[in-house]
């Protein structure tokens, strides 16, 4: 196992040092849609494979729907390739330039971060979004997808390699670890650091939380998603309504996902009722404080500290009252992860204090929690959601996955 790695190091490091230009990279990703659309029936083929090991083993269900492709879902796949596609490319691009009293002349300009190593669960398409966005932004990528997507991820990166090939660039600019063993992800966190930039993980909070704690490599991810949505006093009802609906219940398995309801306390008997009675009527379970336990009509189950920093990823919300905008902005500071916050309100004083004053990497108005996306962000896909304080943050897609340096001349100067 340790020669096998350090070998996909070395071939990643030796990828990247040969640099391909805009249309070649281009090429490539439009003959990995291509090879997709060509061979849907043997990647669902491969897919049913993980799937089936899936339920023998009783993965939990938000995992299996995460697993699960369809026609539908390759399509999304493609569909996010064409995207990327249709980018510019990231690289080369001078931020700044400026001229020094010196004589200097300095220039910003975006280069690669260099072997991009993602180690994600359950999800295929992470396989062919991170290639797609790694390759574009021209970095190599080390991809190792869990084993429960096993057949599904070998199938995808496989194709992506086949298109490297064709067009005659190094295939290791995509390489897919097909081990399965445990250790492995020990190994890359601990011994690859001569080889890994950048260690990307995409997963539930344990995998995660293993992977910002063991490793020697710089991280960029979150660990939980805990997103609020805030219901002002000033909130309109239509939105209010549709908005919280969506943001909870139309993609229950996301880190997007609502997962804490916050009330003012004005609202509760009326607006805050008809809000939590549509969400119940849709299959959805309440929990509450003792505010919403006295005043909301419908089942609710009493809330304990502990439920308002839960990741339900399921059809449960946690609701609490709050008696200001105040309250709500330190309720989330104290309990959110920096993920995706938004509040409903048509006060623009109250939103623009909201959006300011809350920690999310992504903050919203009047909009569902469920737009947390690279591609909803015309971003062409996502490697993740960054909720680190530095950047990048939020999804961390194309233009994120550069670095930049000074590239300065003169005419011969030299300094005093």
């Amino acid at each position: 196992m340790r020669n096998l790695l350090l070998n996909i190091g070395k071939k990643s490091k030796k990828a990247f040092l040969s640099q391909i230009d805009t249309s070649k990279k281009n090429k490539v990703l439009k003959d990995y849609s291509n090879l997709i659309n060509k061979n849907k029936k043997l990647i669902l083929k491969e897919n049913l494979k993980d799937v089936k090991n899936a339920y023998r083993k009783k993965i939990n269900d938000n995992l299996i729907k995460r697993l699960i492709l369809n026609n539908e879902k390759i399509l999304n796949i493609t569909h996010s390739i064409n995207n990327i596609v249709k980018l510019k490319d990231p690289t080369n691009f001078v931020l700044e330039s400026w001229k020094r009293p010196s004589g200097l002349k300095i220039s910003k300009v975006t280069i690669p971060i260099g072997v991009i190593s993602v180690i994600y669960e359950s999800r295929p398409n992470v396989t062919a979004d991170v290639a797609a966005l790694c390759f574009k932004s021209g970095n190599s990528v080390i991809l190792k997808g869990g084993s429960e997507a096993f057949y599904s991820n070998k199938i995808l990166s496989n194709f992506f390699r086949k298109a490297l090939k064709k067009n005659k660039v190094d295939e290791n600019f995509v390489q897919f670890i097909n081990i399965k063993e445990r250790r492995v992800v020990d190994f890359l966190l601990t011994k690859m650091r001569k080889f890994i930039d950048v260690m990307i993980p995409r997963g539930g909070k344990s995998l995660v939380k293993k992977i910002q704690s063991l490793s020697n490599i710089p991280t960029i991810g979150h660990l939980e998603g805990i997103c609020h949505s805030y219901v002002d006093k000033d909130a309109n009802p239509k939105i209010a309504q549709k908005v919280i609906h969506n943001a909870k219940l139309r993609n229950t398995a996301i880190c997007g996902a609502t997962e804490t309801i916050l009330l003012h306390e004005k609202i509760i008997k009326k607006l805050g009722n008809s809000i939590l009675k549509n969400l119940e009527n849709n299959g959805c379970k309440i929990i509450g404080d003792n505010k919403i336990k006295k005043f909301y009509k419908g089942k609710v189950q009493k809330a304990t500290n502990k439920d308002w920093s839960k990741e339900h990823l399921s059809s449960t919300v946690s609701v609490k009252s709050v008696k200001n905008l105040d309250e709500a902005i330190n309720h989330i500071n104290r309990y959110g992860t920096m993920h995706t916050d938004s509040i409903i309100t048509q006060n623009n004083k109250a939103a623009k204090k909201f959006l300011k004053e809350v920690k999310s990497s992504i903050a919203m108005h009047n909009t569902s929690t469920q737009f947390a996306d690279g591609g909803e962000f015309g971003f062409g896909g996502e490697v993740g959601i960054s909720t680190n304080t530095l950047p990048p943050r939020g999804p961390v897609g194309l233009n994120q996955l550069v670095s930049y340096k000074y590239q300065v001349s003169s005419k011969g100067k030299v300094r005093k």
